[in-house]
């Protein structure tokens, strides 16, 4: 966890305010600190400690501080906080902030917190709980200022003034009709700069954006970005305004999802938690199924080498260089995996771009490949004009250079082709290319790359080195 400077320099005040017991202070020298960088004083206390400061934190500052905390923190302070205090932090956290939260307790910790909260802000809870996981609905705030188009400019402001303070965000200005259906959203700036006579319909040009409660959380990043909004509205079924979505939380979502990708990318099941707050044993899970996945696969490898004992013994030399050959085509394959995997989620390609890609990753593989060539058949060279290898390239060396560079050519264009085309095939099946990870790819171009690479071997070697094998392997 990054802690922001200015907390790592009053955590050693704020520890001894505590210890000293004098709470007044400490109320009154985290109320002029940002909430965040509250969060990370608190985060860095233990947990007796920390519980002991927050029961004195004012109510307002004590939701927002709240939000901010890692939920292994916040499981930890609830548990040392009591039911009676825990429920005076939570119902003075923000609607959204505070379903997050919910959903991260255990079950019978959620089931007694909102049974203890008010009956307006229970309703309001349960309302965002009772949508599924993953769904903008889960998301949303009911915090925002919705006006009436037959009000004029003044009355507007009237209205923003007395209930813009408990607002998620003042920068937009909801418009609906009688029945509670979204209408328009305009932005404050309009208002502030209209006559205060005219009415909120003379602004309005019904040109607008909403997510819908029941779409899924990552369409709601791709839209924030798209409009370049800090705040969208969500609609139901009915077209009725019930909440708004902020950018605040969106950035969680794509941070999260950007996590999973990158866990998946790194050849295992993305995690459900922080990583120093999962169980080893979990962790284990996580982890070892791709491993017995990737060890299955390298298995082939090992028989592919079986199949070409004969010419590892017959040309002991092209062993030195299989794991140049297969580190080549694999890097390469997980290269294009991880560039077509990113481009797709960022809808910079879609699957009817496929030969598209094909054709760029065929000319990219090709003079990667030669440019990899040209340096095996240079250094194979150098080294035996100047002697380091020892005479194991044998008097053939120019063409095990040869062999070489031929090789990385057909192993590197194939890793390329290969690690570009399988998201594309994953996509059609329906499937999350992301699970297919770069690890996976690597595996599979490490067993094609052996069969290329000796079959290059016994193509250019076959009159030379591997000339004993013809009898073995008949019509090389």
């Amino acid at each position: 966890m990054l802690v922001n400077p200015t907390a790592q320099l009053l955590e050693p005040e704020v520890r001894e305010l505590i210890q000293a017991g004098q709470f007044g202070d400490l109320r009154e020298c985290l109320h002029h600190l940002p909430p965040a960088d509250v969060a990370d004083i608190f985060s860095s206390l233990e947990p007796e400690m920390a519980a002991l400061g927050f029961r004195f934190l004012q109510r307002d500052d004590a939701g927002e501080v709240f939000a901010y905390l890692a939920p292994e923190v916040q499981e930890g302070l609830i548990k040392k906080l009591g039911t009676e205090q825990s429920v005076k932090v939570v119902e003075s956290m923000s609607a959204d902030d505070r379903a997050r939260l919910l959903d991260e307790l255990p079950g019978e910790v959620t089931t007694r917190i909102v049974a203890a909260l008010s009956p307006e802000e229970r309703k309001v809870t349960q309302a965002i709980l009772g949508y599924p996981q993953g769904t903008v609905g889960r998301l949303m705030t009911p915090d925002y200022i919705r006006v009436r188009p037959e009000w004029t400019i003044a009355q507007t402001l009237d209205h923003i003034r007395r209930y813009g303070r408990d607002a998620e965000t003042l920068n937009v200005v909801y418009v609906v009709d009688e029945s509670g259906k979204l209408v328009d959203d305009i932005r404050l700036r309009q208002i502030l700069l209209a006559d205060p006579n005219s009415r909120v319909e003379d602004l309005m040009n019904r040109s607008f954006h909403v997510l819908r409660a029941d779409q899924p959380q990552e369409e709601a990043v791709e839209m924030m970005s798209k409009y370049d909004r800090t705040a969208l509205p969500v609609v139901d079924s009915r077209e009725v305004l019930v909440g708004i979505v902020t950018i605040d939380d969106v950035v969680d979502v794509a941070r999260q999802k950007a996590t999973q990708e990158m866990q998946q990318l790194g050849g295992l099941e993305a995690l459900d938690a922080p990583y120093m707050t999962t169980g080893i044993w979990e962790l284990t899970k996580k982890r070892g199924k791709w491993l017995a996945v990737l060890f299955l696969g390298e298995m082939l490898t090992a028989s592919a080498m079986t199949h070409y004992e004969h010419a590892i013994e017959a040309a002991a030399v092209l062993s030195l260089f299989l794991p140049l050959i297969i580190s080549s085509g694999g890097n390469s394959g997980s290269q294009a995996t991880t560039l077509i995997i990113r481009a797709m989620a960022l809808k910079e390609i879609g699957l009817g771009d496929w030969f598209k890609v094909f054709r760029r990753e065929l000319l990219c593989g090709l003079a990667l490949g030669v440019f990899l060539g040209m340096l095996g058949f240079v250094r194979i060279h150098i080294w035996r004009a100047i002697g380091w290898d020892e005479g194991k390239y044998t008097e053939h060396y120019h063409l095990v250079a040869i062999t070489i560079f031929a090789a990385l050519i057909g192993v590197v264009l194939w890793g390329s082709l290969m690690g570009s085309m399988l998201p594309f095939l994953l996509r059609r099946l329906k499937l999350d290319p992301a699970a297919i990870s770069a690890p996976l790819v690597a595996t599979l171009v490490d067993v094609t790359g052996l069969i290329i690479y000796f079959s290059t071997a016994m193509l250019i070697l076959r009159t030379t080195l591997l000339r004993e094998l013809e009898p073995v392997l008949p019509g090389l």
